[in-house]
């Protein structure tokens, strides 16, 4: 019989239950490992992404722990020992977490997570974490991405019923929310989040009623104060569009409202709105909001407004709830150091060929740099755990992408972005609500230079390593390309 409740804890990939008994059985039960989260490259090749998920993270780790039921299922599959069972019985993470606060925009090879726990908490944990931020931080930076296009318009997510399930459309909402979106037709996340659900109507109201004007003006009676009426259930210029005007007038001219809306879903929208705007106007509705949708991404609302398309609001459904043109993030979970008995931590690298794939190792703290002058963010530095920074003066950093190249930083503020989340198991961190981050990320978008937030071939923005970083990198990859 299949479980009633499910236990996120089981949401885990079967090897790291394999991997967790076998660092048992091998006495590395309590090796202290580190474990760096993080993203190759950029979504739609963009110059930049946005960090989303870690809040899912937080209660997730908060929730850890085997119900009976779960360890009935281990041993039935008898490849676990009784005394790593036992182990689990009792599981609990005691580790630290150190994160990037969600909305910060982040850059490839740069950690946006730091685990710091014993090997089996470590290694249990990465299936949750990873298809948190991975699902998150895709739906953010695609939602940021169809904010700026829509240069200051007002953005909904209306992508619910195209979602890739349940949980996509609840907590895609709520990322597209994190990227800038004004709200969204998913009234569960509202429920949750906050994240402002709100909606027209469907063609089926119209078709509903003897005729479109009846349906407007029955729209119109129940709804004066949000009444948005969608026009092109039928001819948007010859009955859509001048029903609705009538309905207006009708209905809403007499209570002295003069706040509306019309809603555009198919055709030549770019003319439509044009012949829709002068129309409204011409009959005195100037406050009358056009909104847009159908299938719409950051380029196309692009070309839409280039066209001279009259659009106040954009409602943007399947191209950003499932991320389309790029619907996988591309984060992983590598190991980047282990501890002795001692306490010495002991820094590891992953090789390949593909360049692309070798890991930066060690326990690594990742800084912001500031131009004084601007307040833009000049580049990204990571270095040694003990390192520290001196923004006092002039700083020499080092391009690894580069091995010949240095440049001189200066009058500039260091900002470290790692804070610490969880502390020995305990958390330390308190989630802010969802419209703080959503403020915090616009305000952070604003740091970066527009040749980094363009769409098109983007400014590479540095992710830079300490010297003394980058020579422990050097020395493990001489190391080990030798055996």
């Amino acid at each position: 019989m299949a479980k009633s409740e499910l236990n996120l804890t089981m949401l885990c990939d079967f090897y790291e239950l394999t991997m967790g008994n076998g660092y048992f059985e091998q006495g590395y039960k309590d090796r202290i490992c580190y474990f760096d989260v993080f993203f190759r490259q950029c979504p739609d090749g963009g110059g930049f992404a946005i960090a989303a998920g870690l809040e899912q993270i937080v209660q997730y780790i908060r929730d850890l722990h085997f119900d009976p039921e779960d360890i009935a299922y281990l041993r039935g599959r008898k490849l676990f020992s009784e005394d790593f069972l036992e182990y689990l019985s009792n599981f609990r993470f005691t580790g630290d977490i150190w994160a990037v606060p969600e909305g910060t925009p982040i850059f490839p090879k740069e950690p946006i997570m730091t685990i710091r726990a014993p090997a089996i908490e470590a290694q249990l944990i990465e299936t949750f974490v990873l298809l948190s931020i991975n699902h998150q931080s895709l739906i953010a930076t695609k939602a940021n991405r169809i904010v700026r296009a829509a240069a200051g318009r007002t953005v909904l997510e209306f992508g619910s019923r195209r979602a890739q399930g349940a949980d996509a459309a609840i907590l895609g909402a709520r990322a597209a929310y994190i990227g800038g979106c004004n709200g969204t037709a998913c009234t569960i996340s509202d429920q949750m989040f906050g994240v402002y659900a709100g909606g027209t109507m469907a063609h089926a109201w119209v078709q509903m009623f003897d005729n479109e004007l009846d349906a407007f003006k029955s729209y119109c009676q129940m709804y004066p104060n949000n009444a948005t009426l969608l026009v092109d259930t039928y001819n948007t210029l010859k009955s859509g569009v001048p029903n609705a005007i009538r309905a207006f007038n009708e209905v809403l001219k007499p209570m002295g409202i003069t706040k509306c809306g019309i809603r555009l879903d198919s055709g030549d929208i770019a003319y439509l709105s044009r012949q829709a705007r002068k129309m409204l106007d011409d009959a005195g509705w100037t406050e009358c909001q056009i909104s847009a949708s159908n299938s719409l991404d950051e380029y196309i609302i692009q070309g839409l407004l280039r066209q001279g398309a009259q659009i106040d609001m954009f409602g943007v459904g399947e191209r950003l709830i499932t991320a389309k043109s790029e619907p996988v993030f591309g984060g992983v979970y590598k190991l980047a150091a282990v501890e002795t008995p001692e306490g010495e931590i002991v820094p590891k690298i992953k090789i390949s060929e593909n360049t692309g794939k070798i890991t930066n190792p060690h326990f690594k703290k990742l800084y912001r740099f500031f131009g004084n002058d601007t307040g833009k963010a000049i580049a990204d530095y990571l270095c040694v755990y003990d390192e520290t920074v001196d923004d006092s003066g002039e700083m020499e950093i080092f391009d690894p992408d580069a091995t010949w190249k240095t440049k001189n930083v200066y009058d500039f503020t260091a900002k470290e972005l790692m804070v610490p989340i969880f502390l020995n198991g305990e958390l330390v961190y308190e989630c802010p609500d969802l419209q703080t981050v959503r403020a915090y990320c616009l305000e952070q978008v604003d740091t970066l230079w527009d040749e980094v937030k363009r769409f098109d071939n983007p400014h590479t923005y540095y992710v830079d390593l300490s010297k003394k970083l980058w020579d422990i990198k050097l020395g493990l990859l001489k190391e080990k390309g030798k055996k």
